[in-house]
């Protein structure tokens, strides 16, 4: 049982830190929705999300009044569109999107996640129009949300489908020139994808999940890199790191704590399931709510310099620790995520040079997600761009990990300008990629990069 009255007092020694809910996700089925005429199909669409969110922001909003936290978000995600709407055209999925942008709107939610398609082990029909139609899409609607799974543990890394999306994401930064490219940011390509993701852009309502379900994703930060900095000002610098772990640990427990009573009752007042609890600490561009700054308050003064990957790995490990410890339904990622336009300390460390593309690949490989809100130059190619992205892939599949890339070519920009996203989506400095160019053969052969022997676990 959760005791409300312990739970407050957690939010009275956190609330000047920035702890909040950062969203609160609807996940709905939609595949009862499937039907041969694009009209029909779009119209079961919109009745089933306008009956099943028409009381959530209300609910959001008298949840918040109640325990006095923050829902900064509140949004949707959807059975992966690719399924719902088999055996359409071009012209159905992009009325598809269009009616979920439409909707969302109608009934107060952020964003919707779920413009997806799972291509792993190969590309339907289904799934090769729905990436067609990206470019469109993410360039004319304003809340739709997309992602492509391109590789699992299991199946191996679909390169044809990397391939292609290196064109596709050229394409969607042309569209959305005006914006510095802001359509890729929209567009998160996956291996390993979680099907109880609540964050966006990655989120969608995956098969085997509940038919409506609340997931909940409470960000901390500010709340862990002070938590950090008072054990390290308490002790005058005499402190383990073993010791920084384990106050990482206890502050992720009282804020899971927090997070699943909200979460909990939401669910109970939308008279849904209650799904599960993703603890991963998830920056904004403000001082006092970055990743970075609690890197900074472990000791590794300059992000990027040696130790900044073994910082991450004690702080994403610890988190996950602390959360599993409080609740039984924590999931989707946990742990800590390096955006880096989105992260005041990260901008500022690849503006100084200190921070590299090499680093934050590095990094990735102990964190939550993986190369998130790059911005490369916009004359970037195709193929370096789908080598990018196989790179980080290779990580996820290999090392049974969840790992993604949400990367934007600038178009007009180069290294040294800086792309601006504006709100929760920052800015940096133009992050440039070494030897550009040097791996168009490789990608080109194409086909499927096997399974790893470690996939063989039967």
């Amino acid at each position: 049982m959760y005791r409300s009255e312990d739970v407050l007092a957690t939010l009275e020694m956190t609330r000047q830190h920035k702890l909040d809910v950062r969203t609160v996700t609807l996940g709905i089925d939609l595949r009862a929705c499937a039907a041969p005429d694009p009209d029909v199909m779009c119209a079961r669409i919109r009745a089933r999300i306008l009956r099943t969110a028409a009381r959530m922001k209300e609910v959001c909003t008298e949840v918040e009044n109640r325990y006095g936290i923050t829902i900064v978000n509140r949004r949707i995600a959807v059975t992966p569109i690719a399924e719902v709407a088999s055996g359409h055209d071009y012209a159905g999925f992009v009325a598809v999107a269009r009616t979920l942008d439409e909707v969302v709107a109608e009934v107060g939610v952020d964003l919707v996640g779920g413009y997806s398609a799972l291509v792993q082990k190969g590309t339907t029909p289904a799934a090769s129009i729905l990436m067609e139609s990206l470019p469109e899409v993410l360039s004319t609607t304003s809340r739709v949300c997309a992602s492509i799974n391109v590789g699992t543990t299991a199946a191996g890394i679909n390169m044809d489908a990397i391939a292609r999306l290196g064109h596709i994401i050229k394409e969607i930064a042309e569209r959305t020139r005006a914006s510095d490219g802001f359509g890729c940011a929209k567009l998160v390509i996956f291996a390993n994808a979680p099907t109880d993701n609540p964050f966006m852009a990655g989120a969608f309502h995956g098969v085997g999940e509940p038919d409506v379900v609340v997931n909940i994703g409470v960000s901390g930060p500010g709340v862990v890199k002070a938590a950090v900095a008072g054990l390290v000002a308490a002790s005058g610098g005499k402190v383990t790191l073993g010791e920084i772990a384990e106050e990482i640990k206890h502050t992720a427990f009282r804020v899971t704590r927090v997070g699943e009573l909200i979460g909990r009752e939401v669910a109970s007042r939308l008279g849904v399931s209650f799904g599960i609890l993703d603890l991963s600490l998830a920056p904004t561009p403000q001082v006092g709510d970055s990743v970075g700054e609690i890197l900074q308050a472990m000791g590794v003064k300059r992000l990027g310099a040696p130790g900044t990957t073994a910082a991450l790995a004690l702080l994403n490990d610890a988190v996950k620790k602390g959360g599993a410890f409080a609740s039984s339904s924590v999931g989707g990622m946990s742990g800590a995520f390096i955006p880096v336009t989105e992260d005041c300390a990260l901008s500022a460390a690849v503006a100084a040079g200190d921070l590299t593309l090499n680093k934050l690949e590095a990094m990735t490989a102990v964190c939550s997600v993986g190369l998130d809100m790059i911005p490369v130059p916009g004359d970037t190619d195709a193929e370096t761009l789908a080598a990018l992205i196989a790179d980080e892939m290779s990580i996820g599949v290999i090392n049974h990990k969840t790992t993604a890339v949400r990367v934007i070519p600038v178009p007009g920009k180069g290294v040294g300008d800086k792309a601006v996203f504006g709100g929760l989506f920052g800015e940096s400095v133009i992050v440039p990629i070494h030897a550009a160019g040097g791996s168009t053969e490789f990608v080109r052969h194409g086909g499927r990069i096997p399974a790893p022997l470690s996939s063989l676990r039967n």
